[in-house]
């Protein structure tokens, strides 16, 4: 049960961390309001995501492989 409560505790704090830098340090950035930029920044998590389950699927296609 320990490690279920240590990482919730995980998450929360970087969860804190990460709202903390979006509150105080993005404000920042001089970003140019435009479409693409919004297009880029809205899709890039997913792609990242993506690129790393696809990564992830190809190591375990090898693993089993040989």
């Amino acid at each position: 049960m320990e490690n279920k409560a240590e990482f919730i505790v995980k998450i929360f704090v970087l969860s804190a961390v990460l709202s903390v830098i979006i509150k105080y340090v993005c404000p920042y950035f001089k970003v140019p309001a435009a479409s693409q930029i919004a297009l880029i920044i809205v899709l890039s998590p997913t792609v990242v995501l993506a690129i790393a389950l696809w990564w992830r699927y190809q190591q375990q296609q090898k693993s089993i492989n040989g």
